[in-house]
C-alpha cells in the first residue's frame, strides 16, 4: 500500500534530521524523505500536521507473558500496547513457560507475532537450559531459530564457571549475551538499601549486589572477548564501572529502564505495590547519575522494562507482591519527559529508543540493521506519528496492556506525561491509528 504522510515534522535521530516535510512509503519501504516524488500517487495520506514523524521505537526489555502467563497477558494485548506506544520493535526475555530454550518455541513465538502484524518481535533465547544456571543451551540452533541474543533474564547464573564457558561459546560464534547485573546472594531483598527500607522495615538489595555482578562480568569480558549488553543498571556506582569499562575498549553495552530514570525509593511511600520493581528504585542521587549517563552515552538505551502482573499478584504486601509494572505504553511518554526535564533535547530522546537499540542489536537483526530506527529512503517503513504537544495522565483502564499496573498512576498526584501517539506504521502496514483506537 502506498501511503504519503504530509505536513509533518521529520526527525531521525540517526541523522541529525530534524525538517518539516513528507514521508512517502510504498511495498513497505520508504521511498522518500522529504518531498515525495512527482509520479508517487499515494493510497491513503496521513496528514501529520502539529506532529512529529520520527523512527518506530525498538524497546530491548518487554515480556509477553506468552506462553505460560497468559492470565498476565497474551501476546495480542502486549503486542497492541507496543503498537499503540509507537513501538514498532521489541526484544523479549526468554522466561516464559516453558523457557525458551528450545527452536520450536522460539519460531512458534515469532509465527504467532507475524500473523498479529503489529509489531517486530526479537526473542532472546535462555543461555542455559530452563535458566537453571547448569547446561549451556544449543545457541547455533536457537539463533537459526531466529534468537537476537541470549540471557537468563533476572536469573542469575550462580556458578562463574558456567558463566565463563558460555561467554567463551557466545564469543566465537559472535553471539551477543544479556546480562542483568545482580549478584544472587547479595540481591534477595526487595527494596534498595537505606534509610527508607530501614524505617519500612523491607529486606535492602545493597549497591554492591550490582557492583560485584559488574566486576565479574567485566573480568569475564576481559579474558573472552565476548559481547556484552548490561540490562537495567540501577545505581550511580555502576554507572562509573561501566564508564571505566567502556574507557578501556571493552565490548559492552548497557541500558537503563523507564523506572529508575524516573523514580527513587521515597516514591514507594507506605508500601505501595506498584512499586515493586526489579531492580528495586535507589536513592536520588543512583537516579541522577543515570539520567546524565543516559545524555552522555554512557548508557545506550532507554527501555520499558515491560512486565505485566495481575490484579491477585500486585494487589499484596509490598514484600510479597511480584514485582513488576507495564511500560510499552509510556516509553515514549517517559522519554520525551527525561529529554525536556535533563536538557537533552528531543533528538537525544528520540534516539536512546530508536537508533541507539538498534545499534545494541547489530547483525543479529539482519538486513534491518541498516535502517531500523531510522527515516531513511530505501529503508523499512516502521514508523511512529506523535503530537508533542499533547499532555496525558495514565489512567490503568484505559491501557491496552493486559497488566494494568504502573508506578506512573498515582491516585494523589498524577504525574502529567507529554506526547500521545497518533499513528503507527510497522512495515508500511498501519499497526495502530488513535482515529480508530
Amino acid at each position: 500500500m502506498k501511503i504519503l504522510i504530509s505536513n509533518g515534522r521529520l526527525v531521525d535521530p540517526a541523522s541529525g534530521l530534524d525538517r518539516l516535510g513528507e514521508l512517502a512509503i510504498a511495498g513497505g519501504r520508504i521511498v522518500a524523505v522529504g518531498t515525495a516524488p512527482a509520479e508517487f500517487h499515494p493510497e491513503r495520506t496521513i496528514d501529520a500536521g502539529g506532529c512529529v514523524v520520527a523512527p518506530g521505537l525498538v524497546d530491548l526489555a518487554a515480556r509477553l507473558r506468552e506462553p505460560g502467563h497468559e492470565h498476565e497477558g497474551m501476546l495480542e494485548s502486549e503486542l497492541n500496547a507496543a503498537a499503540a506506544g509507537g513501538v514498532t520493535s521489541l526484544v523479549c526475555q526468554p522466561d516464559t513457560d516453558p523457557v525458551l530454550d528450545e527452536p520450536g518455541l522460539v519460531e512458534m513465538l515469532k509465527l504467532r507475532a507475524r500473523k498479529l502484524s503489529r509489531c517486530r518481535l526479537f526473542p532472546l533465547g535462555a543461555l542455559t537450559r530452563s535458566l537453571a544456571g547448569e547446561t549451556l543451551t544449543e545457541m547455533v540452533e536457537l539463533t537459526e531459530a531466529g534468537c537476537v541474543g541470549f540471557s537468563q533474564a533476572d536469573v542469575a547464573v550462580r556458578d562463574t564457571q558456567v558463566l565463563q564457558r558460555a561467554l567463551q561459546y557466545a564469543s566465537t560464534f559472535g553471539y551477543a549475551v544479556w546480562l542483568r547485573p545482580q549478584d544472587p546472594w547479595l540481591g534477595t531483598g526487595v527494596a534498595a538499601k537505606g534509610a527508607l527500607a530501614t524505617r519500612l522495615g523491607l529486606a535492602g538489595v545493597p549497591v554492591s549486589a550490582e557492583t560485584v555482578a559488574l566486576h565479574t562480568a567485566f573480568e569475564l569480558v576481559r579474558e573472552t572477548g565476548a559481547r556484552v549488553h548490561l540490562c537495567r543498571l540501577s545505581s550511580a556506582a555502576g554507572v562509573a564501572l561501566l564508564r571505566a569499562a567502556k574507557a578501556e575498549g571493552l565490548p559492552v553495552t548497557a541500558d537503563v529502564s523507564i523506572n529508575s530514570l524516573h523514580l527513587t525509593d521515597l516514591d514507594i511511600g507506605y508500601y505501595d505495590s506498584a512499586m515493586r520493581l526489579v531492580p528495586p528504585l535507589r536513592q536520588q542521587r543512583d537516579r541522577d547519575a543515570l539520567r546524565a549517563a543516559l545524555a552522555d552515552g554512557t548508557l545506550d538505551a532507554l527501555v520499558s522494562d515491560h512486565t505485566p502482573v495481575g490484579a491477585d499478584e500486585k494487589n499484596l504486601p509490598f514484600a510479597e507482591a511480584v514485582p513488576g509494572a507495564t511500560g510499552l505504553e509510556l516509553l515514549l511518554s517517559l522519554a520525551l519527559k527525561w529529554g525536556d526535564d535533563s536538557g537533552a533535547g528531543l533528538l537525544r530522546a528520540l534516539a536512546v529508543i530508536t537508533n541507539e537499540p538498534v545499534r545494541v542489536l547489530g547483525e543479529a537483526i539482519g538486513s534491518l540493521a541498516s535502517s531500523a530506527g531510522r527515516l531513511v529512503a530505501g529503508g523499512v517503513a516502521d514508523v511512529c506519528v506523535f503530537d508533542p504537544a499533547a499532555r496525558w495522565t495514565v489512567q490503568p483502564s484505559q491501557l491496552l496492556s493486559q497488566g494494568r499496573h504502573t508506578p506512573f498512576a498515582f491516585e494523589a498526584s498524577a504525574i502529567e506525561l507529554p506526547g500521545r501517539v497518533r499513528h503507527t506504521l510497522v512495515a508500511g502496514h498501519l499497526a495502530y491509528s488513535a482515529e480508530t483506537a
